[in-house]
Parts: structure tokens; C-alpha cells; sequence
């Protein structure tokens, strides 16, 4: 996704003032000038820059943050928090944070920005919503004051004035529905919302899929525009579906309340035409859960529980027999085939820690790779089969994938087995991508992060 920005030129005294409308898709400008073109590039750099600069601090990427800011003399941090209190720093402040400064994860949404560039100095305003790692929000107008050095702009002071919520305004989750660039760590948003959404796919003609409340959507990146996708009876379904390796069908996970068991919750995995349709069932036996296609498309990989322990399954996609591939004691889940279809992917409980595993497609050779003290959850390969994605707990949560905790996606090279972080620590957890959700070029990855009020 690019940022969309809605560029106004206004003449005020001998000053050119440059209006941008946050929130979009497609960059348009209303004028074929030089000018404006060099002013339409300027303010998406500015941008960018404004919103590298929010990610490293909470990342706590002090050489990536630094890298954002130009030491001047009469560079300023000038701060007012909602309670009275100010502060006035110098700009080496955010260049040499003092230790435990930065790093503090979360995620901040700007909005209305508004700008002046006059040559190799520009003036931006907008409004930040911040997101803390806890779900809580806290609100600012903020200044910020930037040169351009040798080419580049760099932030040479800031004011940002903190104020309170509007204590008669009343809400619950929202969702804030994302992509990572796996190589610059741009993150951008698709979608703000208040409701609560979960587990994107992403299908190559530019849509996302994601569930809220027990019904599916669709979500067009371009436009914005979020449709109810046709389930026919499957108005319980879960966050465990996924698109085909031909994108024409779309796996389900759906209660399915008409199940004789006597368990409370009946998961049951069903097929349906991407476009939406009636479901055709395919596990009998609850509860299954989704989780992958065979690159062939004839089968399918999933979770089920089966006398009181959680497996890893496979079945065919038109039904019948399904095949036990794990049997240690203790959770097996999220499995996923690797695209060349040697391996399947899997988080497991079984050495007493959650962590990512892979075996071969019959249930064969299984190795732990993951040996670190988070809680590593849905390991999903990318389209071209260089890296895995996941989710990690920063905290040992044993077998539990909940909702509302401290999180990380994190990139494994499957070559290397070198790892990385690729976001800050957020607020999420189940909901933020149960499933395969890599743009087809394997360059982006959708998830949803969330805030509660």
C-alpha cells in the first residue's frame, strides 16, 4: 500500500501553505507544475520520515531513530502532557536518548497532517493517536520542525501537546488492520475501526479476508471498502480460514452447532468459492481447526482436538479418512505447508515451552527451530519460500494464545535461521495473524493490532 495523499496548494500572505489529507491510497496531485511535483515528493518524504522516526523509538533502534534527526542550536523538544506538566529538551535528546528512554513498543496513527515547505525548511502539523503495549491510547497535536540536509530531511525540533480523552465518548476494541515491509520495517495502515476484526489473508487481487463477530469480510487495499462475504449458514466462523493455492476457494472453520458432540464448541472446517457461496463440510469430526492447503490444493492441515489432546491433522479436501501427523502430550497447532510442499510448519508445547517446529508432510522428522524464552505461535512460510513469519509472546503464556498481550512479529530466514523483529512490541495476540497472511510478491505482511478504550 502507498500513502495516499490529497495535496492542496492555499496563498496565504507571501506564504505557500500545503494541505494533506491523511488516511488514502493514491497519491494525487491537482497541478502538473514542477513545483507541485517536487512539493508532492517532498511531502511524501516528509512522511515517511515522520513515521520511521515514531518506529525506531518504539523499537528501540537508537541508530535508526538518530539517523532521523539533524542536531541544530536551536533544535527544541517542547512537551505538555494532558495532567499540566511541560518539558524542554534539546534535540540531542532524541538523537542520545538516556538509557531506558526509548524502546517502549506500541504503535502511533497520524492523521490531518498539514504542511509548509519553503525550500530546504518545512513545517509539518498533525494529530497522533499513540497505542501503548497495554491497549490503552493517548492523544496529541504535534509540530514538528524539519531542514533538508544534503538532500535528505531530517527533524530538527518538535512540540507535542498531550490532551485527555473526551470522557462521554464510549468505546470498545478497535482494530487497527496493518502491513510490514519485511525489508524497510515500513509499517502502514489499511483500515481503522471501531470493532473487532481478525486474521487477514491476503489474496492477489489486492483484498484482504478477515473475520469479526462470526461472519468474513473483504477488505479492497485500494479503496477501503469492507464487504460482507457470503457464508450462506457459517455465521459462527472463526479465525481460521485461508485461501486456496489457486485463489478460487476459501477454507473455513465454522461452529457448527448442529453436531451431535457433547463438546461446547464444535469447530468443523468447510470449503466455499472465494466470492462467496454455500459451504461444502469436510472434517466430521469436531473440533478442527484450519490451518493450511497443500500447494496442490488437494489437501488440507489443521488443528483438532481428539480425546483430550490438541494434534497436528491433514485431510483430503473433498473429505474422508484424516491423517494424525503429531501425538506428543501437550498443544500442536497453526500447521502450514512450505510452498515447495516438503515441510509442514507448526507451533508445539511439546519440549515444555511454545515454540516453532517443522516435519515432513507425513508427520516425519520433526525439529524444534525456535529456542528462545517467547512464546512462538503460526509460523507462516512467504510465497517464495525464503522466510517464515510469526507471532511471539514476549511472555511465557504455556499453551494459551490470548487476546490482549504483549506481542512481536518476528521474521525467521529459513536459509540462516537468523531472526529479527519486524514490528515493536504491540498490544494483540489471538486475532493479529492466525493465519497466512503474505502479499503474494512475499514482501508484505497484513496483521491487526488493537487498542482498548
Amino acid at each position: 500500500m502507498k500513502i495516499f495523499l490529497h495535496l492542496q496548494r492555499r496563498f496565504v500572505g507571501k506564504y505557500q501553505w500545503i494541505f494533506l489529507g491523511s488516511c488514502s491510497l493514491l497519491f494525487t496531485i491537482l497541478t502538473s507544475t514542477p513545483l507541485a511535483a517536487q512539493e508532492a515528493k517532498d511531502s511524501l518524504e516528509i512522511i515517511k520520515l515522520l513515521e520511521k522516526e515514531g518506529r525506531t523509538w518504539r523499537m528501540g533502534d537508537k541508530g535508526g531513530h538518530a539517523d532521523c534527526w539533524l542536531e541544530r542550536p536551536y533544535g527544541r523538544i517542547m512537551v505538555s502532557t494532558a495532567d499540566g506538566n511541560t518539558f524542554n529538551l534539546p534535540s540531542k535528546t532524541m538523537i542520545s536518548p538516556p538509557p531506558g528512554m526509548m524502546g517502549n513498543g506500541g504503535f502511533a496513527f497520524h492523521s490531518n497532517y498539514r504542511m509548509k515547505i519553503d525550500g530546504d525548511i518545512a513545517w509539518v502539523n498533525h494529530d497522533e493517536v499513540s497505542v501503548d503495549i497495554y491497549g490503552k491510547t493517548s492523544l496529541s497535536h504535534e509540530i514538528r520542525l524539519l531542514e533538508r540536509w544534503n538532500n535528505t530531511w531530517k527533524l530538527v525540533g518538535q512540540s507535542i501537546h498531550s490532551y485527555s480523552h473526551n470522557t462521554d465518548e464510549k468505546m470498545d476494541t478497535t482494530s487497527y488492520i496493518q502491513t510490514v515491509d519485511i525489508e524497510t520495517g515500513s509499517i502502514e495502515t489499511v483500515l481503522t475501526i471501531n470493532d473487532h476484526f481478525e486474521a487477514p489473508n491476503w489474496h492477489p487481487d489486492n483484498y484482504l479476508i478477515l473475520n469479526s463477530k462470526g461472519r468474513l469480510y473483504t477488505l479492497d487495499i485500494k479503496s477501503k471498502q469492507l464487504t460482507p462475504l457470503d457464508t450462506g449458514f457459517a455465521d459462527e466462523c472463526n479465525n481460521d480460514h485461508g485461501i486456496s493455492p489457486d485463489n478460487k476457494w476459501l477454507a473455513i472453520s465454522h461452529n457448527d452447532r448442529t453436531d451431535p458432540s457433547t463438546k461446547s464448541y464444535k469447530s468443523a472446517i468447510y470449503v466455499l468459492p472465494i466470492g462467496g457461496g454455500t459451504p461444502r463440510k469436510v472434517t466430521t469430526k469436531v473440533p478442527s481447526y484450519w490451518h493450511g492447503w497443500s500447494p496442490d490444493g488437494k489437501r488440507l492441515a489443521y488443528c483438532a482436538e481428539r480425546n483430550g489432546n490438541y494434534d497436528i491433522y491433514t485431510i483430503a479436501v473433498e473429505g474422508g479418512k484424516e491423517k494424525r501427523l503429531t501425538s506428543a502430550e501437550g498443544l500442536d497447532d497453526g500447521p502450514e505447508y512450505s510452498p515447495d510442499g516438503k515441510y509442514i510448519y507448526y507451533n508445539s508445547y511439546k519440549s515444555g515451552h511454545m515454540h516453532l517446529w517443522r516435519m515432513d508432510t507425513d508427520g516425519k522428522n520433526q525439529e524444534q527451530l525456535t529456542f528462545d524464552e517467547n512464546s512462538n505461535w503460526f509460523p507462516h512460510p512467504s510465497p517464495d519460500g525464503k522466510w517464515i513469519v510469526y507471532i511471539a509472546y514476549t511472555s511465557d503464556q504455556k499453551q494459551n494464545h490470548l487476546f490482549g498481550k504483549q506481542v512481536k512479529l518476528r521474521l525467521m530466514n529459513l536459509e540462516s535461521r537468523e531472526i529479527k523483529d519486524i514490528t515493536p512490541v504491540f498490544f494483540g495476540g489471538q486475532g493479529t495473524i492466525n493465519v497466512p497472511s503474505w502479499s503474494p510478491d512475499s514482501k508484505k505482511v497484513a496483521f491487526v493490532s488493537y487498542s482498548i478504550n
